[in-house]
């Protein structure tokens, strides 16, 4: 980003341009080859998170006891548990957990823009979306969710599934899907839950309408917009030269000390305006630095898809009767 040593990247590079093409081809190798270490640090971060939460069992049908609870003047009678009541003074409810697997669709921003890192983190953006998407992946698994990772590959309950995602990753590796900086136009079924990782810095419009297109499906959806942490705060004085993705456009400031409130209030509004229309849609949107522990958003995301599929069960039990 500065002329000593980093490069501001958070444009995609032209169409056609032959250089471009080039350096997003080496750059998209070189994440296929850190992959099998991406994967690594996934599942041990998502074990960290499992340990730290009791899972994301939930009432519902399905043949796994779960737990008693009082009687309720609403619950039918036939779901009283006799047994468990007739060593009590009270009535109990036998509650099983929900085993309907719902499904997840999940993306990661992994155009040139993600390549980004600064001197204030040791990760890029892109190593720590994949690794909170493929650690997400296999908590949700856990849970009893089928995963798909969007246009890439097939819903899949598969207790490989964080392989299978880095696996469908690879395989599409030289495809114009890696280049993209926002989630393919896809059809999502109703009630689907929509996972998004990326530093959203695109135009607002064009975020704006591919999230509406996806909302207007019935899907519901969590964003987690990741960020080096030079990027929230400008973190550098004197001349410095800042450069597109592609290289092809610079910008040199004298005093990059002067640009950092108006480039501080223009970062607000822009992410005001995505959390407007997330709000509005339904939507969460989260910020995460990759200077912070991977683990953070992750624990934050999982305990928000509990109470959205949550939602979801009761929602559909309202719809059966």
């Amino acid at each position: 980003m500065a002329s000593t040593a980093d490069q501001w990247r958070a444009d995609d590079p032209s169409d056609g341009d032959s250089h471009s093409l080039t350096r997003l081809q080496e750059s998209a190798h070189a994440l296929a080859e850190r992959l099998p270490d991406l994967l690594i640090d996934a599942k041990r971060i998502s074990q960290t998170v499992a340990h730290g939460i009791h899972g994301r069992r939930r009432s519902g049908p399905g043949e796994t006891f779960w737990q008693f609870r009082t009687y309720e003047s609403a619950d039918s009678a036939q779901l009283i548990d006799w047994r468990r009541s007739a060593s009590s003074d009270h009535l109990y409810v036998r509650e099983r957990e929900w085993e309907a697997a719902h499904t997840v669709w999940m993306w990661s921003d992994l155009s040139a823009s993600m390549d980004f890192k600064s001197h204030l983190t040791k990760v890029s953006k892109r190593d720590r979306a994949v690794v909170l998407m493929l650690a997400s992946a296999e908590l949700l698994m856990r849970g009893g969710e089928r995963i798909g990772l969007m246009a890439m590959s097939q819903p899949s309950g598969s207790r490989r599934i964080a392989s299978l995602l880095a696996e469908a990753i690879i395989a599409n590796v030289s495809s114009p899907l890696i280049n993209k900086s926002r989630p393919p136009a896809q059809q999502i079924p109703r009630h689907a839950e929509v996972l998004l990782f990326g530093d959203f810095l695109a135009p607002v419009p064009a975020i704006r309408e591919r999230i509406e297109q996806l909302a207007s499906l019935g899907a519901r959806g969590h964003m987690v917009q990741v960020l080096d942490p030079a990027e929230e705060t400008l973190p550098y004085d004197g001349r410095a030269e800042f450069s597109n993705a592609s290289g092809r456009e610079r910008f040199l400031a004298d005093r990059v000390e002067t640009l950092r409130a108006e480039y501080q209030k223009r970062l607000a509004d822009h992410r005001a305006q995505i959390e407007e229309f997330t709000h509005r849609l339904g939507w969460s949107f989260l910020v995460h630095h990759t200077d912070r522990p991977a683990s953070e958003p992750l624990l934050t995301l999982v305990m928000r898809l509990a109470g959205e599929m949550g939602a979801v069960y009761r929602a559909e039990t309202a719809e059966a009767v």
